[in-house]
């Protein structure tokens, strides 16, 4: 049986671009993935690297920080991909590293702030405040709505 405090929580996998932390549900992640090689597509988008073929299933890879217009960083030992499903679709998103898994009080979750001018604010669901941590919630439908 569940306690209150499992349902009043979401667990998330925390992951790096540049100087902020986004979160995403974990029940939406299907795995996490060291960078492989990548085969470009043609007339994609900047932010699509291309695809790649992950143990049969043909992926798209979207680079969140081209997505995100976040300032490039050169990929290391820490670039994951993070493989998600949404829709029984399934997406790799390229970032900077995969930090966490952490359960957030729901009561901690904000709504989107207004912030003019910033270009991601229409893939933010919410933000989260956690310790001293700030988490930004994305909105994977509207990450996504352009692959649709």
């Amino acid at each position: 049986m569940a306690n209150s405090l499992d349902i009043e929580s979401v667990k998330v996998i925390v992951f790096q671009l540049g100087d902020k932390e986004y979160a995403i549900p974990v029940n939406q992640v299907q795995g996490i993935e060291k960078t492989m090689h990548i085969t470009r597509v043609p007339k994609t988008p900047k932010y699509v690297k291309g695809v790649i073929n992950l143990r049969g299933v043909v992926t798209p890879i979207i680079d969140l920080r081209d997505r995100f217009n976040v300032k490039s960083s050169v990929e290391n030992e820490n670039t994951r991909i993070i493989i998600i499903s949404l829709d029984e679709m399934e997406v790799g998103f390229i970032v900077d590293a995969a930090n966490d898994v952490m359960d957030i009080p729901k009561v901690a979750i904000e709504p989107q702030p207004e912030v003019v001018g910033s270009y991601e604010e229409e893939f933010i669901s919410g933000v989260a405040k956690v310790d001293r941590r700030l988490l930004i919630l994305l909105n994977l439908e509207k990450v996504l709505d352009t692959l649709k």
